[in-house]
C-alpha cells in the first residue's frame, strides 16, 4: 500500500512539475488601454478548465503575464510575477527577479526550464514588453516580442508558428481581441504544438482573454475557454466560433438590446438589457441637452424621483457602443 501510495504522489508531482503551453501571445492597446492574452496547448489532464486560469495573469490597466513550460500547478511563479508588477517592476525587471527566485522547486527543476512573456504599460502608458526561454525548455522553442506584444512558444513544430501568429497580429487592422484571434488562427495547424501533430490538430485547449482598463479583475470583458478536446477536434476553431457569436451580439444594434421601464416613470427607472451586453455608465439629459444625473459604474435600477415631471434621454455607454432612449418622468 505504502508503495502504491508513493507511486500516485510521483504521477501527480509529476503533471503538476510538467504542466506546459506551447504557444501563447500576451498583448497591450496603447490607444485603448486593453491587455489580453491568448494560447493553446497540446496537453492531457486539464479538462474543461484547459490553461487559461493555469498560465495567464492580468491586471486592468497595468499589464499581464504568460508564464509557461514546466510549471507548478498552481502556478506560483505567475503569481509572484504579477506581484512584482504590482510593485511597480518593469516586464525586464520581471523576468529577472523570476530567474533569481524561481520558487517552483523540485529535483533537476530550475528556472531553465521556464518561459515567459510579459507586456505592460510605463507611468506614461507606453507598452512594454520582455521575454525568456530557458535553455532546458523543450524544442522547438521561442519568444519573440514587438512594441505591444510578446508570442512564446516551446514543443512547437517549427519556428513557422512564431512567424505565423507575428504576421497575423501585425497584419490585422481593428481591435486588439481581433488581433490576437487572428495570431492564434496563425498557428491553426496540425502539429503546432508538435504533440498533436498525430491527432492532426494544432492543440488541445485554447483561450482569449481580454481586460478594458476598468474592469474588475474577476469580470474581463472578453473570457473565451476551450477546455480540453477529443483527439482530432481543433479547439482553435471552437475558440473562432466562440468569438464570432461574441462579436455577433456586439454588432447587433445595442437599442434593440436594452429598453427602459416602467415609462412613464415616478421614482425607479429600471434598464432591461440583453445579458451578454455590458453597460459601464450613464448620463440622463433633459429635453434641451442639459445632463441631469450621470453615474459610474452602472446601476439597472436608477433613482429618478427626484427630477421635475417631463421629457428624458438616457445615454447608455456599453462595450458595445452607445445608445440614447427616451422615458418620460411623471
Amino acid at each position: 500500500m505504502k508503495k502504491l501510495y508513493s507511486f500516485i504522489v510521483l504521477v501527480a508531482l509529476s503533471f503538476q512539475l510538467q504542466a506546459q503551453d506551447t504557444f501563447s501571445i500576451i498583448a497591450v492597446d496603447p490607444t485603448t488601454g486593453e491587455i489580453g492574452s491568448a494560447g493553446a496547448s497540446c496537453v492531457t489532464g486539464v479538462g474543461s478548465g484547459g490553461i487559461i486560469d493555469i498560465i495567464t495573469k492580468i491586471i486592468p490597466g497595468r499589464g499581464g503575464v504568460n508564464s509557461q513550460a514546466y510549471v507548478c500547478i498552481p502556478n506560483v511563479n505567475l503569481n509572484n510575477a504579477i506581484t512584482q508588477m504590482e510593485g511597480g517592476s518593469s516586464p525586464q525587471e520581471i523576468i529577472d527577479w523570476l530567474y533569481n527566485n524561481d520558487a517552483c522547486n523540485s529535483q533537476n527543476f530550475n528556472p531553465e526550464y521556464r518561459q515567459y512573456g510579459i507586456a505592460d504599460f510605463d507611468e506614461n502608458g507606453d507598452p512594454r514588453t520582455a521575454g525568456f526561454s530557458g535553455t532546458s525548455t523543450d524544442d522547438y522553442k521561442e519568444d519573440r516580442q514587438g512594441a505591444t506584444f510578446s508570442i512564446q512558444g516551446n514543443i512547437l513544430l517549427d519556428v513557422s508558428v512564431i512567424d505565423n501568429m507575428e504576421a497575423n497580429f501585425n497584419n490585422t487592422t481593428g481591435t486588439l481581441a481581433d488581433k490576437l484571434m487572428a495570431a492564434m488562427q496563425g498557428a491553426n495547424f496540425a502539429g503546432a504544438d508538435s504533440r498533436c501533430l498525430s491527432a492532426g490538430t494544432s492543440s488541445t485547449t485554447a483561450y482569449l482573454l481580454v481586460y478594458r482598463p476598468e474592469d474588475d479583475p474577476a469580470d474581463p470583458y472578453i473570457r473565451l475557454n476551450v477546455g480540453q478536446q477529443a483527439s482530432g477536434i481543433e479547439p482553435i476553431d471552437i475558440l473562432q466560433g466562440l468569438y464570432d457569436d461574441f462579436l455577433s451580439v456586439a454588432g447587433e444594434e445595442l437599442q434593440d438590446q436594452v429598453s427602459v421601464f416602467p415609462n412613464p416613470v415616478l421614482a425607479t427607472l429600471h434598464i432591461r438589457k440583453d445579458p451578454r451586453v455590458t453597460i459601464t455608465s450613464y448620463q440622463i439629459m433633459d429635453v434641451n441637452g442639459k445632463l441631469v444625473m450621470s453615474t459610474t459604474p452602472f446601476s439597472e435600477s436608477i433613482d429618478v424621483s427626484a427630477l421635475q415631471g417631463g421629457i428624458y434621454f438616457i445615454k447608455l455607454r456599453a462595450a458595445e457602443g452607445t445608445t440614447s432612449l427616451k422615458f418620460i418622468k411623471k
